[in-house]
């Protein structure tokens, strides 16, 4: 059940992210083609003003479909028309118009060849599949040439519509925070509310062996004054070395004997007890959950920059690895997973903002290099470049 919830929940965020695509199109006037819940084929689907709504099959976030993401290239009427061509060569004539009408940029009159070029087809006699590369292939080529296509749109608009989707995931994540905090337990603070007495495997803690008490205020580790966040941090990237720690307890500071960390189950170290929270205000909890995310941005920016010089594969988890932490997650209750969920939502804004194709960055990256030059790139220069 953990492992279904998990996958639900990551299938919400990729849904989360193209409803932000989808959305954003529309707002600008960029109509989109399809929205589905899935990936196609449908199972069910319904038509309204012009946008095709469904249910795909496959059962994984969402799909939005952009009309003329690219340029139209005559390359794109030998793909769809190959077929076609062979069966019926009377259709040579019209496509070879169509094609020297998109080499040469005369977009608005090709549109009429097109029309032509489908009326020759209808005339013809073709098998099912290439009827079947036919449709597509005048959906797809009328799509790319309409001024609603994507291609055509001022750079502003294409940066909007493409980065709202790493941006919805953006806001998803500071308004996940913002809620755990207020509606949580609150934030946490130096302060000791309990000290476990064993750890998993049976062995007395080290918190409790440093004779750590309840209602103690953790003042400094290895002479370091820390909060909440860098005393957990020192903490956990200790590696199990011995460390120093100084408590305020009844008015006075109190050194502890030195104190070395445990390795838990989930292999974080741990000295083995619970600090206390404090209740969050509303407007608290939003400029912490700002900060927050900040502080994890930073984070995964490097390990994706140590990603882009070569290294750091290690700590990119695929899907399957993602559902298995959040699943990991799930055991520790459903708060944690919340948070969890809140962290993946983040990295996936930021992972789709890295500037390669066919990331939602690299789209943006083009699109900014296309309103430089004042013209756009052909859909070849896209797939070479793609990785």
């Amino acid at each position: 059940m953990n492992s279904l919830i998990a996958i639900l929940g990551l299938a919400f965020l990729v849904l989360v992210h193209e409803a932000g695509h989808f959305y954003t199109a529309r707002a600008v006037g960029m109509r989109p083609r399809k929205f589905y819940i899935g990936f196609p084929p449908a199972v069910a689907k319904f038509r309204r003003k012009g946008i095709e709504y469904g249910i795909g099959a496959i059962p994984l976030g969402g799909y939005v479909k952009i009309p003329g993401m690219h340029r139209p290239a005559p390359s794109e009427v030998d793909a769809h028309f190959g077929r076609a061509l062979q069966e019926a060569p009377q259709l040579v004539g019209p496509c070879d118009r169509l094609k020297r009408l998109l080499e040469h940029g005369e977009f608005d009159t090709a549109g009429d060849a097109l029309e032509a070029l489908g009326h020759a087809t209808d005339a013809a006699d073709l098998s099912a599949s290439a009827k079947k590369g036919v449709a597509r292939g005048l959906t797809e080529i009328s799509d790319a040439l309409g001024r609603d296509a994507y291609w055509r749109q001022r750079t502003w608009k294409k940066v909007a519509v493409i980065g709202a989707g790493p941006g919805t995931n953006l806001v998803f994540a500071i308004v996940m925070f913002a809620l755990l905090l207020v509606l949580g337990p609150g934030r946490a603070t130096t302060t000791v509310d309990s000290v476990n007495g064993r750890t998993a495997a049976g062995q007395p803690t080290p918190a409790a062996q440093a004779g750590l008490r309840p209602g103690d205020k953790i003042l400094t580790i290895d002479a370091k004054p820390v909060g909440p966040s860098e005393m957990f941090q020192t903490i956990s990237e200790s590696e199990g070395r011995p460390l120093r720690v100084v408590v305020k307890r009844g008015g006075r500071d109190v050194a502890l004997a030195p104190v070395r960390p445990f390795k838990d189950t989930d292999g974080v170290y741990r000295l083995g007890f619970r600090p206390a929270f404090e209740d969050v205000a509303f407007g608290t909890a939003v400029w912490e959950s700002f900060r927050l995310t900040g502080a994890i941005t930073k984070e995964i920016g490097s390990v994706l920059g140590r990603l882009v010089r070569g290294s750091g594969r290690e700590e990119i988890s695929s899907p399957i690895g993602i559902v298995r932490g959040s699943s990991s997650a799930l055991d520790r209750g459903f708060e944690t997973y919340l948070w969890v969920l809140g962290l993946i939502s983040l990295s996936l804004a930021l992972l789709n903002l890295l500037p390669l194709l066919p990331l939602d960055g690299g789209h943006i990256a083009f699109s900014l290099i296309e309103g430089i030059r004042g013209r756009s790139v052909g859909r070849e220069v896209y797939e070479r470049v793609s990785v």
